[in-house]
């Protein structure tokens, strides 16, 4: 009887298209026999050295001279070379068919493998490590992509020049202007803002707006309780303001969240972790939990916020300085929205010259220069006495990998902080910005209202 491992060594050595385009995935620990796997570990130092593939006689000398295998297993070995004869097959099948033997293969070593990790008799290992093992062992495919061919793959790139990406747009006309209609996937997004301005309000104000556009939103909190964040959406979202949330009768609360449910299909998730207890490797348990328990997929997730985070590859003060740490967590949390095409939303504090300044950079980032360098848009929220009196905060670009930030490098918005909002606002309060960079501007945003004036999804 046939079997793949037999057909899959035969084309190894006979087979170059084949072989060139599997032997990088294929790995040998996948093979059971054991005589196999050492012919499959020949034929693979054989290809890495030389550039070529084998043949029987090379392969056979080469087994001759190792000190693994004695005469008798030499002996089996040369018969199973015998059998590996070139024979037509067809190559798009042979291709798919290995594929599945080598993620069969992954699957069922991850299982074993986490036995011994539950058993005790892997010492190396703990069981946290399960969910990266059982991850990897599923990711497992042929990747036949070795990047672009600058000349010969116009085409694609012309495409790909013309398709729309898909991104989330927000109820803030000039933020949909800065990031070319909306936050886009696989990105990390930071609003920077000294203590007290509003990076929380500013999160939980997008998060808010998501929602209503039926979006499905993930909010992580380290440094409120859930019930804190809430009442902040809360006020947003009911039109209600914060001191007024206590005094709100049940029935007149009930019927005002009965109503928001009949206006969105989507759903808002906020999870709490203890202050710099949380990292990456607790926010993929938390989506795959999410995703099995209440069949929940966010588009956006929120941090709140990245200071306050725990690094999954260092231990805080173990030897790592502010920037490393920092950066490692940044790093991290942009790995965890490729890997869930997600764009996720974060905020950080600005230093002690940064609170008092009128004119925020990126050099008043709090403990790490590391984080603007992995951030694909970077913002800060600036208030000023003369600002709040007018209820109003002016928004600077800092970094924009979506659009020039140089076009509308700062802006003012509207604030009513009672209710934890943002808007708007008419033209004329952006006319006296230094530097601004603004571009003539729409009267309207995306909802068709004019500006100043609140979204009629309020309720």
């Amino acid at each position: 009887m046939e079997r793949i491992e037999r057909t899959a060594l035969s084309n190894l050595i006979h087979n170059e298209d084949y072989c060139r385009k599997v032997l990088p995935f294929i790995k040998q620990e996948y093979f059971i026999d054991r005589l196999e796997k050492l012919l499959f570990t020949e034929i693979e130092k054989f290809v890495i050295k030389y550039n070529n593939l084998p043949t029987k006689e090379a392969l056979s000398i080469e087994i001759n001279g190792s000190k693994n295998i004695n005469e008798d297993e030499y002996k089996k070995i040369t018969d199973i070379l015998s059998t590996l004869t070139k024979e037509p097959v067809n190559q798009e099948w042979l291709v798919e068919t290995t594929e599945k033997f080598c993620k069969e293969r992954a699957i069922h070593n991850a299982i074993l493998g986490g036995i011994q990790i539950l058993d005790g008799k892997d010492k190396e290992h703990t069981p946290e490590y399960l969910p990266e093992m059982l991850s990897n062992a599923l990711s497992v495919s042929f990747d036949q992509k070795v990047g672009h061919d600058y000349l010969l793959e116009s085409q694609e790139r012309f495409d790909f020049y013309r398709k729309k990406e898909e991104r989330l747009e927000l109820d803030l006309n000039f933020f949909n202007k800065i990031t070319r209609g909306g936050i886009p996937s696989k990105t990390l997004n930071i609003c920077l803002a000294g203590t007290g301005v509003g990076k929380t309000m500013f999160m939980t104000h997008l998060a808010s707006s998501i929602l209503l556009q039926g979006k499905n939103v993930l909010y992580i909190t380290m440094e409120m309780a859930e019930e804190r964040i809430a009442e902040r959406i809360d006020a947003n979202l009911l039109n209600v303001g914060m001191s007024d949330l206590e005094e709100l009768p049940y029935s007149m609360y009930e019927t005002k969240i009965n109503k928001l449910q009949s206006k969105t299909t989507g759903k808002l998730i906020i999870k709490e972790y203890p202050t710099a207890s949380a990292h990456t490797g607790h926010f993929k348990s938390l989506l795959s939990e999410l995703a099995m328990k209440k069949s929940f997929k966010p588009d956006i997730v929120f941090i709140d916020y990245l200071n306050i985070c725990s690094s999954a590859r260092f231990k805080a003060g173990a030897n790592v300085n502010s920037y490393t740490y920092i950066k490692s967590i940044a790093e991290e949390l942009r790995g965890l929205a490729v890997e869930n095409d997600i764009p996720i939303f974060s905020a950080t504090q600005t230093t002690r010259g940064g609170f008092v300044s009128s004119d925020v950079g990126l050099e008043d980032t709090s403990e790490s220069f590391g984080l603007p360098a992995t951030a694909d848009f970077m913002f800060a929220l600036i208030s000023s006495e003369e600002l709040e009196e007018k209820g109003q905060i002016m928004v600077k670009q800092l970094k924009n990998r979506y659009n020039d930030p140089t076009i509308n490098r700062k802006f003012i918005l509207g604030v009513d902080r009672s209710k934890m909002r943002f808007y708007d606002v008419e033209q004329s309060a952006q006319t006296n910005l230094v530097e601004s960079g603004q571009v003539s501007q729409s009267t309207d945003n995306k909802f068709g209202k004019k500006l100043g004036q609140f979204s009629d999804f309020k309720i």
